[in-house]
């Protein structure tokens, strides 16, 4: 799994990219009186969140309330909930505003939040997420969760490689971030797959339950070349 960055109005976050309309409007001059205040700068776009195919299996698509199953399972998992802010324990309620925290994640001009879905039997498998904290700067973030009975399947790469390359080609991201604990090597090894360069370690970057845990980070940059032989935009 790819560790979402923190997130400030929650426990923690992750957050996908924008659409047309993603990057913050800029401030038009309105002439203002000597002695008068600004007008505030308007806020992000709401974004609408696609639905996308990750290769022939798995789709990916907006979070919806029938999702509640998938935040239950990954609310038992031991590490999910404290990346996340998957509630642990599970109730219903706390469910229910986990799904509409990724519904206003979208209107707030956040980023992307997907859950990602299997094509044959339409049961959600896990999440995804593009933000768009930093764009102003030229960055956004990427992370993702899968519950345990279809890890090792390929979905994450799946999931991982669709989104890329739609934020790098549709969107135009100069550059695209993941944090990884350096003990996972397994999403070490689907990042750098598709494309991503470990850039260093961030001693004590980010919270994890009750620690401060360090964090590898993956960049990749829209004019970087093929990895393995392989366009990193290529689904």
């Amino acid at each position: 799994m790819a560790v979402p960055e923190p997130d400030p109005e929650t426990r923690r976050a992750t957050d996908p990219a924008p659409g047309a309309g993603a990057t913050p409007r800029p401030t038009a001059d309105t002439g203002t009186t000597p002695g008068s205040a600004p007008d505030p700068a308007p806020g992000p776009e709401p974004l609408t969140v696609p639905s996308m195919t990750a290769g022939p299996d798995f789709v990916l698509r907006p979070w919806e309330m029938s999702d509640l199953p998938l935040v239950r399972e990954a609310s038992l998992d031991p590490y999910i909930p404290l990346i996340t802010t998957i509630p642990a324990p599970y109730t219903e309620a706390a469910a229910e505003a986990f799904v509409r925290r990724q519904w206003e994640r979208a209107a707030t001009g956040a980023g992307y939040p997907f859950a990602i879905v299997r094509s044959r039997d339409r049961r959600p498998v896990g999440a995804i997420g593009l933000w768009l904290r930093e764009l102003p700067e030229g960055r956004a973030s990427l992370g993702y969760w899968l519950t345990d009975t279809v890890r090792g399947q390929g979905v994450a790469r799946a999931a991982l490689r669709t989104v890329t390359g739609w934020a790098l080609r549709d969107l135009g991201v100069p550059r695209l971030q993941l944090y990884i604990e350096p003990w996972n090597t397994a999403s070490a090894r689907i990042a750098e797959d598709i494309g991503f360069r470990r850039e260093g370690l961030l001693r004590g970057w980010q919270q994890v339950g009750d620690e401060r845990r360090d964090m590898a980070v993956y960049a990749l940059l829209n004019g970087d070349g093929p990895a393995n032989g392989r366009a990193v935009t290529a689904h």
